[in-house]
């Protein structure tokens, strides 16, 4: 399977809801044959008296029994379903829509309650069809109750899980962490200082361009490594024109090919690429940012008015911001072992970072003092922690938060406290103390 479709695929299991119930489907035809053939094994070798074993129960109880299980995991199945179509409605309005496929369908704790079920549903109607018309099977029947009372406990751990989950700060926490995994990823140098910007371009122009073709669509993820093994046996430079996250439509151009890349067939090439209708996180290193300045605007907007949230969102952008910081971002130039470049690759820079996360959140959040305190302290927090060559855009949204400032409050007092840097945002005794202590203006 070309590595493409095969990426494509193993993204859209992590996002099926389905997947999991259906193995689930698969482990209960093992278990119930194993657990039939233990049963009847006991029962052969007089290991059990199949009147007093286990639970003992009589023909009626027995059904009764079974019937409940397969009763309360059916109504388990139906509400987990119905609460999850209400959680995504919810989520997608307040939050962003881009945390559905992301974050709820990926969620592992949700998929593997739901599968477990499934099992236990299946489990106790194939004890019940293989009930006999005198003869009890007490081990299957006490085993299907076992696993019926373990679904209740499941059900109540589900309940609250989905309580906990649902909360702007699980959410928000849940992105960064995502987020600092694909930073880890794209980027696993450390940064070692200013670098002159130089053209990764070969002077040359391209012998070949090769444009996209199929469907357009948004650039997932790359194989960077297989490119890179392309370019080195055929001696050329694969360029590769679009970042990851953009839209790509048809015939656009996809690579340009310098010196021996030329003779490397097409269909190789775009097979590595794999191309999406939504962006993911595993290669985007930006589309954390996005999602988390999507929670912290739509928070500000007039119909939420929720600057809590977006303070939250920040505190996740604050973290994200300090390891794009230390981590050497300008990963344009891909090399084989031999330190011959191989693949030229476009990643966003520290500067691209800062103003996805800064510019809007100013924009919708300059009514907020709360959200103005709270960005102050990221960016000085920011200078404090990061090295000197990353302080200069910082400096420079300072400056346009001072700008955001005066345009905004009227009053001098609102001025001086907006400008008060608080990790919390607002409510620290010392910033108020600062503003009622200063002379009037």
């Amino acid at each position: 399977m070309q590595w493409n479709r095969w990426y494509c695929l193993k993204s859209y299991i992590r996002a099926s809801l389905w997947f999991v119930p259906f193995v689930s489907m698969l482990l209960y035809w093992v278990a119930s044959r194993i657990t039939h053939g233990i049963g009847g094994w006991m029962l052969r070798t007089g290991r059990i008296d199949e009147t007093t074993a286990f639970l003992a129960l009589s023909m009626s109880g027995a059904r009764t029994t079974l019937e409940t299980i397969v009763t309360i995991n059916l109504s388990f199945l139906v509400f987990t379903f119905g609460s999850l179509l209400v959680a995504i409605q919810v989520a997608g309005g307040q939050y962003t829509p881009r945390i559905i496929a992301t974050t709820l369908l990926r969620d592992n704790a949700i998929r593997f309650t739901v599968g477990y079920f499934v099992f236990t549903m299946l489990f106790a109607l194939r004890a019940l069809t293989k009930m006999g018309s005198e003869t009890v099977h007490q081990f299957n029947t006490f085993i299907a109750a076992a696993f019926g009372l373990i679904s209740i406990v499941v059900f109540l751990y589900l309940i609250d899980y989905a309580a906990r989950f649902l909360r702007p700060v699980s959410i928000v926490h849940r992105v960064g962490m995502f987020g600092l995994a694909v930073i880890q990823t794209i980027y696993p140098e450390s940064t070692k200082g200013p670098q002159a910007i130089n053209p990764s371009c070969p002077t040359a122009p391209p012998h070949r361009s090769i444009a996209h073709k199929g469907t357009s669509g948004i650039v997932l993820a790359v194989n960077l490594d297989g490119l890179v093994t392309q370019a080195q046996r055929a001696g050329g430079v694969i360029e590769f024109v679009p970042q990851v996250g953009d839209f790509v439509s048809v015939d656009e151009p996809l690579f340009h090919l310098h010196g021996g890349a030329n003779t490397i067939d097409d269909h190789h090439l775009q097979a590595a690429v794999a191309f999406g209708t939504e962006r993911t996180l595993e290669h985007d290193p930006a589309f954390a940012f996005r999602i988390l300045v999507d929670i912290a605007i739509k928070a500000l907007s007039p119909a939420i008015n929720d600057p809590t949230t977006a303070v939250l969102a920040i505190d996740q952008l604050h973290r994200l911001l300090r390891r794009v910081g230390l981590r050497h971002v300008s990963r344009e130039e891909l090399r084989d072992p031999a330190g011959e470049l191989r693949l030229i690759f476009r990643t966003p820079n520290w500067e691209d970072f800062v103003h996805l996360s800064c510019t809007e959140i100013r924009h919708y959040g300059a009514g907020s003092i709360q959200v103005m305190r709270r960005m102050r302290s990221m960016l000085e927090n920011l200078m404090y922690t990061l090295p000197p060559h990353r302080h200069a855009e910082l400096q420079r949204q300072l400056e346009f938060l001072d700008r955001t400032i005066d345009g905004q409050y009227a009053f001098a007092e609102d001025r001086m406290l907006a400008r008060i840097a608080d990790s919390q945002g607002l409510g620290g005794s010392v910033g108020m103390q600062a503003v009622t202590d200063a002379p009037a203006v």
